[in-house]
C-alpha cells in the first residue's frame, strides 16, 4: 500500500519541517510513503488516481489512537493500494474534493495551524504502525 499525505501549500515553519521530515521517514519504514504539496486548483485533479481518500477536518470521525491504528489495518488488509490523506487550504474543502472523499478524519474539534496539522497526522500515522507491530512507542 502506498499512503500519500496530500496538503495545499507548502510547509512554512523550519521547525515543523524537520519533524515532517523525521516523522515521514519513520512511517517509510512500513509502507511506501509521500509527502504531496498542490495548490487549490490542482487538488481534485490529485486525489482522482487515488483508491481511497480521507479528508482531514475538524467535522470528520474522531478516533484514539488505538482506534485510528485500527483504521490503518483495515486499509492495509482490504488490499487497497493508493491511500490518500488530504489536508486542504485555509478556506477548508471545495465541493468537488468532498465528494471525491471516502469519509473525513479530525484530528480534533479544533482548528490548528497546517504546518501543526502536518506533524500531528503524521506522528499519529508513525503510532498506528508502531501499534499495529507492537512495538514500544505507544503506552497505555
Amino acid at each position: 500500500m502506498k499512503i500519500s499525505l496530500v496538503t495545499v501549500g507548502k510547509t512554512q515553519g523550519k521547525e515543523f519541517a524537520e519533524s515532517i521530515a523525521d516523522y515521514s521517514k519513520r512511517v517509510s519504514r512500513y509502507v511506501q510513503f509521500e509527502f504531496v504539496d498542490t495548490v487549490e486548483e490542482r487538488l481534485a485533479k490529485a486525489l482522482e488516481k487515488m483508491d481511497r481518500v480521507f479528508l482531514l477536518d475538524e467535522h470528520g470521525k474522531e478516533y484514539t489512537s488505538m482506534e485510528f491504528s485500527g483504521f490503518v489495518e483495515k486499509q492495509l488488509n482490504a488490499g487497497v493500494k493508493n491511500v490518500a490523506f488530504v489536508i486542504g487550504g485555509p478556506f477548508g474543502f471545495s465541493d468537488e474534493v468532498r465528494a471525491l472523499a471516502d469519509s473525513s478524519i479530525a484530528l480534533s474539534k479544533m482548528t490548528f495551524p497546517h504546518d501543526l496539522c502536518r506533524v500531528v497526522f503524521l506522528e499519529q500515522l508513525y503510532r498506528a504502525f508502531s501499534i499495529l507491530r507492537n512495538e514500544k512507542y505507544h503506552h497505555e
